[in-house]
């Protein structure tokens, strides 16, 4: 995710517990999403949906505080 911001996801990981804690719901979600649709976690259509959703809005915070930090 955002590869063009490796190096400012990094900093900020290890300067910004928030972000950190944001950016590994994400790729948490994004590993369950994984193992639901691939049937090794039990889950619905509607429960896959509804992950994808948070997964974006969490997608949505990173970004947000990727470019503040890019400006700043």
């Amino acid at each position: 995710m955002f590869s063009e911001y490796r190096e400012l996801i990094t900093q900020l990981k290890a300067d910004d517990a928030h972000f950190a804690q944001v950016f590994d719901q994400h790729d948490d979600l994004d590993a369950k999403i994984k193992r639901m649709e691939a049937h090794i976690e039990p889950g619905t259509v509607l429960e896959i949906e509804q992950l994808k959703k948070e997964k974006l809005r969490l997608k949505d915070v990173v970004y947000h505080v990727l470019l503040k930090a890019r400006k700043a």
